[in-house]
C-alpha cells in the first residue's frame, strides 16, 4: 500500500507541476458552462428544469471530452517512461509492475474525478440558479459524474495498454487518436449504416441494442438516460435503451476497467527498459 501510495502521490506532483490539472479543469468548466447557455432554450418547450437539460447536454460532452482527456493522460504512461530512459529506474523500485500501474491509474483518475467535478458541479450549479432544479436533476447530475469517471477509467487503462504496446511516444499517441475515433465517432456511424441497411429487421431489433452497448461510450449514454426519464425526454436514444434490461449498461461500464487493466498489466509485464 506504501508503494502504490507513493507512485499515486509522484503522478500527482507530476500533473501539477505540468498544469495539467489546470488546464484540464478549465476545460471542463469553459465547455460545460457554455453548453449550459446554449441548452437552456428548451426548457420551456419541454417543460423541465434548466438543470435537466443541462445535463443531457453535459452528457453529450462527456461521451466525446472523457475518452480523448484519458488517453490524452495515459498514453505516454509507459512508452514516455521508456523513451525518457526512466523505466529501468522505476521497475527497480520494490514495486510490482501492477503496483506501479495501480498507482498511476489512481493519480490519473483522481485528476480526472476533479475536472470533471468541479466542471459538471459549477454548470450545474449555475443552471439550478437561474433555471431550477428538482430532486431527480441533482440525482442525474450526480450520476453524470460518476459514469464520466467511469468512462474516464475505461479509456484510462485502455491508454495504458496502448503505451505498452507501442514503441514510441508518437506511435502511443497516434494509437490513442486512432482509438478515440473508432470507439467515440466511427463505432456509431457504422452501426448506423448497419440499421439503415437492416431496414428494422432483425439486426436492428435484437442484436443493435446489445453491439452498442458493448462499447463503453454508448454504455455511459444509455446508463444516464434509462436511469432518468427528464434526461431521456431530451435526447434521442430512448429507444436504444428501453430495449436492454437495466443491468446491460452499468455492466458493460464497469467491467471495461477490469478488463482493461488486466490486458494493461499483462502487456506492461513483456515490455522491457
Amino acid at each position: 500500500m506504501t508503494r502504490f501510495l507513493a507512485i499515486a502521490s509522484t503522478e500527482l506532483a507530476i500533473l501539477r507541476r505540468n498544469r495539467w490539472l489546470v488546464m484540464v479543469t478549465l476545460i471542463m468548466v469553459l465547455f460545460a458552462l457554455a453548453l449550459t447557455f446554449a441548452g437552456s432554450a428548451p426548457t420551456g418547450t419541454l417543460g423541465v428544469d434548466m438543470l435537466t437539460v443541462s445535463v443531457a447536454s453535459m452528457t453529450t460532452l462527456s461521451v466525446y471530452l472523457a475518452p480523448l482527456l484519458a488517453l490524452m493522460i495515459s498514453f505516454d504512461a509507459i512508452a514516455g517512461e521508456a523513451e525518457r530512459g526512466s523505466l529501468g529506474l522505476l521497475l527497480s523500485y520494490p514495486a510490482g509492475r501492477g503496483e506501479i500501474l495501480m498507482g498511476k491509474f489512481a493519480a490519473h483518475l483522481s485528476a480526472l474525478g476533479f475536472a470533471m467535478a468541479i466542471g459538471f458541479g459549477s454548470a450545474g450549479a449555475v443552471a439550478a440558479w437561474f433555471g431550477g432544479a428538482g430532486a431527480e436533476s441533482l440525482v442525474a447530475l450526480g450520476r453524470l459524474i460518476g459514469t464520466s469517471m467511469l468512462l474516464g477509467a475505461a479509456f484510462l487503462v485502455l491508454g495504458y495498454l496502448l503505451s505498452a504496446l507501442a514503441k514510441s511516444v508518437t506511435a502511443a499517441a497516434g494509437m490513442a487518436a486512432g482509438l478515440w475515433l473508432v470507439f467515440v465517432v466511427l463505432y456509431d456511424l457504422g452501426l448506423l449504416g448497419a440499421v439503415v441497411f437492416d431496414a428494422g429487421g432483425t439486426f436492428t431489433q435484437k442484436v443493435f441494442p446489445w453491439v452498442m452497448v458493448a462499447n463503453p461510450a454508448d454504455a455511459f449514454r444509455l446508463w444516464n438516460i434509462a436511469a432518468s426519464e427528464s434526461v431521456a425526454l431530451t435526447s434521442g436514444m430512448t429507444g436504444a435503451a428501453q430495449a436492454l434490461p437495466a443491468w446491460a449498461a452499468p455492466l458493460s461500464l464497469m467491467i471495461w476497467p477490469v478488463i482493461g487493466f488486466a490486458a494493461a498489466r499483462f502487456v506492461f509485464r513483456r515490455v522491457e527498459p
